[in-house]
């Protein structure tokens, strides 16, 4: 079993706990439920840097990338520093995040927030609204097709934009439903944890225009966002680079400055 079909694996455990204890009913009442979303794919539709800039405390291929920081901080600076968006994993188990961190973000700025999450049940995309969020992520490749066209659909009656995130051609193809507004190219093989941006490039043909294209893992550079961009992709999902420091929000500014200068 590779960590992909383990972190599934628990992730079906969890929502279940959760699904008994707290019933849809309250998460419907949340007082953030009605609120009126911001739209990712808007924004980075008309953005020039198009970072997405990611709060990760760690991840199965890095145990520790930053436990220091607090989530206000880190979403007070990411605004500042002018990203379009602000992704915050809320896995607890293998990325240190929680439903929490999500709620802090939302009462930190106004930037779209996405809930960083294996998703693989209805509950969840409930949870992501109740919570804040403005757009979930669905990865190709724990759903099938149906998963797919249901969960997307579901989402975007809750007025949520949505990033499917593929790793290659076979994922992209069996993904493609029009209630999608991103396509999320992983450059992170997640069964090996190699990193290619060839991976952004090959894929970046195959995805039709109407969907932003999003690059996501292993970018570090100014170079290598101007590179993708000749591909056609408009959003960038920076995390690491940014987490790895002591002031993520001042990190992302100077790389934005840089960026559109």
């Amino acid at each position: 079993m590779n960590i992909l079909d383990k972190i599934v694996q628990d992730k079906r455990k969890e929502v279940a706990l959760k699904k008994s204890l707290i019933p849809i009913q309250q998460l419907e009442q949340s007082a953030l439920f009605e609120r009126k979303t911001i739209s990712l794919a808007s924004k980075l539709r008309n953005s020039n840097s198009g970072i997405i800039a990611e709060h990760k405390r760690r991840s199965p291929s890095k145990p520790v990338i930053n436990n220091n920081l607090n989530v206000f901080d880190v979403a007070s600076g990411y605004e500042n520093a002018r990203t379009c968006g602000m992704s915050v994993l809320t896995d607890s188990k293998y990325f240190g995040g929680s439903l929490d961190d999500l709620l802090m973000a939302r009462a930190s700025c106004n930037l779209p927030l996405l809930r960083k999450e294996f998703i693989i049940d209805e509950y969840q995309i409930l949870e992501a609204r109740s919570y804040g969020a403005d757009l979930i992520l669905l990865i190709a490749s724990i759903l099938t097709r149906e998963e797919i066209k249901h969960f997307s659909e579901f989402a975007k009656s809750l007025n949520l934009d949505v990033l499917l995130e593929v790793h290659n051609e076979e994922e992209l193809y069996k993904s493609l439903v029009p209630s999608l507004d991103m396509l999320g190219v992983n450059n992170r093989n997640l069964k090996t944890f190699e990193v290619s941006l060839d991976t952004s490039k090959t894929l970046s043909v195959l995805i039709p225009d109407d969907f932003v294209k999003v690059s996501e893992s292993g970018i570090s550079t100014v170079e290598a966002i101007k590179e993708l961009q000749h591909y056609g992709y408009q959003g960038f999902l920076i995390g690491e680079n940014f987490m790895n420091t002591n002031n993520p929000g001042a990190c992302a500014k100077v790389f934005i400055n840089e960026l559109e200068n």
